[in-house]
């Protein structure tokens, strides 16, 4: 789905030689690049210890190097092999332990740098080992804030209607809204500009703008609610331009990969993290984000997460390396957030051939994040129907949803293959557990009938209620929207009036004392029991392209 300051439209259906830190010592090597296959040493951890940075280094063989040390180096994430600077040595071994500063809000950083090892073979420095992040940015946080864990049932709210009690009205427990940083950022001397000092610098944030997303978090954490924060990078503002990836420049689409590219854009990216985690932790009188979800089905690259490249690995590879930076300088502000990536249904079939698979996607992400250093990341995921606009959730077209890995879409039928696919081990959190996952946007049609949305909106949340592995049940949304009726979208609570549909008062009893006539009204329409159809799995499909008649 699209998403354009907080509304969606559908568009799937038509369609560094440097001084080392530590003791002073100074390399005039020139760096050199291996191949993976030359890189016997292992980065086994790299982890905030105090103010300084530990990382164990393990060998099965001991590389050669002319002066028998292995070296670590600090590189930027746009940098490659031993470029950046050089922060500590220590002697070459099977099982070797080595610390240097973080330099935690200096313009000598480490927070989020990628490590490497070398060795000096013929005055060159040579990589041995893969890039290793920190992995534990909460040990340095300055807040540990309480979350608003209440329940799974969530939705995109109409702000029109935060204060007149409909929220409330409903038992959201939830929202989830969308930020586009571009229009955060501000310049010196700009009208109501925020200046915001980190890692050696000065940044500038609009303060109008985040008056408005203060206000409107502030009144949700008022009735107690989470809110998770969408950030999306659509090119707006004029004073965000280096947040836009060189490979993306020129694009024309809503969605653009973030600028891991440079000096420029990667220091703009951090201040933005660190800016935000501090800002929204509950404790600067702007309000709570428990949840950050990066970018938007990053897996579309044509509509989200933009290059003019067509090559997955290096599409994931610029994704992961934004995604590391916030990670990082989010929860080194708030311990207790969640960072989320985010993917579409599109499993295993692509509706626009400029996209990825969401399958693949997400596996290369994964390989990237346990290669690099495992961090608790959650997966927010969107099992839409197929189509968008098919209005049943319980009966999907057989040639589209399938009860197999290589099923064309995953949708709320068949949510299972998705929740079974992330309990494999190598997908496990780094405590083992596995990860939150969050359906963070989900939306079903009254375009061809009240009662199939009355019912689809039942399913849907009552299957995911039933998956404990399941954090978030994100309705699409509170009112219709114009442009999306277009294709057949009328995916609110309430129509273009402000009446209420008949699906309001169903959602409003999922989850409450009132679910029995909830379920009965569903089970009524769909012709089954709703509680017998989800506890045993019964999965029905219908033939056809699930074009609606």
């Amino acid at each position: 789905m699209e998403i354009k300051k907080n509304n969606y439209r559908s568009n799937k259906i038509v369609m560094g030689i440097a001084a080392a830190i530590l003791t002073g010592l100074v390399f005039f090597a020139k760096p050199m690049e291996v191949s993976a296959e030359g890189r016997p040493v292992s980065i086994t951890s790299c982890m905030i210890s105090g103010d300084q940075v530990v990382c164990q280094l393990s060998a099965g063989s001991v590389p050669y190097g002319d002066d028998g040390n292995y070296y670590i180096y600090a590189d930027e994430v746009w940098q490659d092999g031993p470029r950046g600077q050089a922060v500590a040595r220590a002697s070459a071994g099977r099982s070797v332990s080595v610390s240097f500063p973080l330099n935690y809000n200096t313009d000598s950083s480490n927070l989020s740098c990628k490590f490497l090892v070398a060795v000096k073979r013929g005055g060159q420095m040579v990589q041995v080992s893969d890039e290793h992040y920190i992995t534990n940015p909460e040990a340095i946080a300055a807040y540990s804030a309480v979350r608003n864990d209440h329940g799974i049932k969530g939705i995109l709210p109409d702000v029109t209607r935060i204060s007149d009690g409909q929220l409330q009205d409903l038992g959201i427990q939830q929202i989830v809204y969308n930020m586009d940083l571009g229009e955060l950022c501000s310049a010196e001397g700009q009208p109501d500009a925020i200046a915001f000092s980190y890692n050696g610098k000065t940044f500038y944030f609009n303060g109008e703008v985040l008056s408005r997303y203060d206000s409107t978090i502030r009144s949700i954490n008022r009735f107690g609610i989470q809110v998770t924060l969408v950030l999306l990078n659509g090119g707006e503002g004029d004073f965000g331009k280096d947040l836009i990836h060189p490979l993306a420049a020129g694009g024309d689409c809503p969605g653009y990969a973030l600028n891991v590219a440079d000096e420029a854009g990667t220091g703009h990216l951090k201040a933005i993290g660190a800016f935000l985690g501090q800002h929204y932790s509950g404790h600067m009188g702007a309000g709570q984000v428990d949840n950050w979800i990066i970018g938007n089905e990053v897996n579309a690259r044509t509509s989200w997460w933009y290059t003019n490249s067509t090559n997955m690995d290096l599409n994931v590879n610029i994704y992961v390396k934004a995604f590391r930076i916030l990670y990082n300088e989010l929860k080194a502000q708030n311990a207790n957030v969640r960072i989320y990536n985010s993917i579409d249904q599109e499993w295993g079939r692509k509706s626009n051939p400029g996209s990825f698979l969401a399958k693949g996607y997400l596996d290369q992400f994964n390989y990237y994040m346990n290669r690099e250093g495992n961090i608790d990341w959650g997966l927010s995921y969107h099992p839409y129907n197929s189509p968008l606009y098919d209005p049943y959730a319980w009966n999907g077209p057989a040639v589209w949803v399938k009860e197999s890995i290589s099923t064309p879409y995953i949708t709320m039928q068949n949510i299972d293959i998705l929740i079974n696919y992330m309990h494999q081990k190598q997908f496990l959190s780094p405590s083992g557990e596995v990860r939150s996952i969050s359906l963070a946007e989900i939306g079903y049609t009254s375009a061809f009938g009240s009662e199939a949305q009355e019912a689809s909106i039942a399913y849907g949340y009552l299957k995911a209620a039933s998956l404990p592995d399941v954090d978030a049940f994100m309705l699409f949304r509170q009112t219709d929207e114009a442009s999306e009726m277009e294709s057949h979208l009328d995916l609110g609570l309430y129509d273009l009036s402000g009446n209420k549909k008949p699906s309001y008062e169903i959602y409003k009893n999922l989850g409450t004392a009132n679910e029995a006539a909830a379920k009965a009204r569903a089970s009524e329409i769909i012709g089954m029991d709703i509680d017998e159809m989800i506890s045993k799995n019964i999965i029905w499909t219908r033939g056809g392209n699930g074009v609606v008649q």
